[in-house]
């Protein structure tokens, strides 16, 4: 069938309650949407998709839409009606049968922090309302749409993460997603060979502020983050909800090898203890507050909501093996999360300390800059052991003054070319009663040192 409007999709797809981008995920009575990748076509796949028992696949070859009856649905761009279907969904529910007159969607997005802080957000939100959050990293301009269509009339509030690594994604994922809240983390040093430069970063991220203020909404911002006050500077219109540690009055504990985890006393001398690691933490934690107490969440029941959370996706956390204490920040790694998680470790007592640092991606010409900085940053910091991987520093190393730093700091130091390689390594060469960081961009795949 030939769909003329958005309407009639989404008639069908409330027939189904569900949609699928990959066919080895149908169950049963699911729409596929045969999207267009530079290595696959959804639609050489959509026939498979129905006998495995898809209720529809929206398909954009006219071949298949007469070649069946009633079950392919024909449009001209299959991921324009993904998110034409998901923005229009999101409108439909807009109205909620809920605590709110009006769905409250909260758009999330920033440099670093942003799965932890949606993560913290739902956890804090759902002790009183049934919560939608993005799962995963399904947080770009197919998985955004995946989440919104996930939408049900019982769901009071939706937290939403928004990724970008070019100029434009915000604002488009914006326009799909149709915020009435949004909350940027922080902005950094990431994906600058996208963004072009830090400005770029802030442009892009600024873009999610730029929308609230055309539609009147508001945006949850860190009163302590400089770079975030002169971004609300600019947009004179933005509503602006303030929060953070200082301007709340709230400070952050000291932790020890006994007890390494987050904790943060609150203005009311109440203390949240989280199961986070790293004094970074404490802004995703405060962010996690301040929305929860705009929402009507009592700090107490959002405080006891955070202790509860424990992380399990390779994001500030800890892990004992063998006599060693890791901690695992292997999903990302750019230039301010990597100095954030050195000065973390620095600020930890232990005997012996090591870090396995793999490379920062997406970083074009500020790449060997930056990756050199790092190094220079282990030197001062000076761990008893230094492994790194990655061709960005092999090459950072190569520079006889750089690696110096290390010799001259008495660091054991390896260069490795992968992880793999650096797995091998510590099989034959163990380490014992170290606290160790292991952290590097998604792409170095970290985590197999463990």
């Amino acid at each position: 069938m030939v769909i003329e409007n958005i309407q009639s999709l989404h008639r069908l797809f409330l027939q189904c309650g569900k949609v699928v981008t990959d066919s080895r995920e149908i169950e049963g009575g699911e729409m596929f949407f045969a999207l267009k990748g530079e290595r696959f076509d959804g639609n050489a796949f959509a026939a498979s998709a129905l006998e495995k028992g898809a209720a529809f696949a929206v398909v954009s070859d006219p071949v298949l839409e007469a070649s069946a009856s009633g079950r392919f649905v024909l449009v001209g761009d299959t991921l324009k009606a993904l998110q034409d279907l998901a923005r229009y969904h999101r409108s439909s529910l807009s109205v909620s049968s809920g605590h709110f007159r009006v769905l409250p969607v909260i758009a999330l997005t920033g440099t670093n922090g942003k799965t932890t802080t949606k993560e913290l957000i739902r956890a804090v939100l759902s002790a009183r309302y049934d919560v939608l959050a993005t799962e995963g990293n399904l947080n770009n301009h197919i998985g955004v749409p995946l989440t919104l269509l996930r939408l049900a009339p019982r769901h009071d509030i939706a937290v939403i993460e928004m990724g970008a690594s070019a100029p434009g994604e915000i604002a488009a994922l914006a326009r799909i997603a149709l915020p009435n809240y949004g909350l940027i983390t922080n902005v950094g040093k990431a994906h600058l060979a996208g963004f072009g430069s830090f400005e770029g970063v802030k442009r892009t991220k600024g873009e999610l502020y730029d929308y609230l203020q055309r539609t009147a909404d508001k945006a949850f911002v860190n009163a302590d983050n400089p770079n975030l006050l002169e971004m609300t500077a600019a947009r004179p219109d933005l509503s602006v909800i303030p929060y953070g540690l200082e301007y709340c009055g709230a400070s952050v504990l000291s932790s020890d090898a006994a007890d390494p985890y987050l904790s943060i006393r609150l203005p009311g001398d109440g203390v949240v203890r989280t199961h986070l690691i790293g004094a970074y933490n404490a802004d995703n934690v405060m962010a996690a507050i301040a929305v929860g107490k705009y929402f009507g969440i009592p700090e107490e029941e959002a405080a006891a909501a955070i202790e509860a959370y424990v992380p399990s996706n390779k994001r500030s956390q800890l892990e004992k093996r063998g006599g060693n204490t890791y901690i695992l920040d292997t999903y990302n790694a750019n230039p301010t999360s990597m100095s954030a998680a050195l000065d973390n470790l620095a600020s930890m007592q232990a005997a012996k300390k090591a870090v396995m640092l793999g490379d920062m991606l997406e970083l074009g010409e500020d790449s060997l800059r930056e990756h050199e900085a790092v190094v220079r940053k282990v030197a001062s910091l000076a761990p008893r052991y230094a492994f790194f991987v990655g061709k960005e520093f092999s090459s950072a190393l190569a520079d006889k003054d750089i690696s110096a730093l290390l010799d001259g700091a008495g660091i054991g130091f390896s260069v490795f070319q992968t992880s793999d390689e650096l797995a091998s390594y510590l099989r034959s060469h163990p380490l014992a009663d170290t606290l160790i960081l292991v952290k590097g961009s998604r792409g170095m795949k970290m985590e197999k040192i463990l």
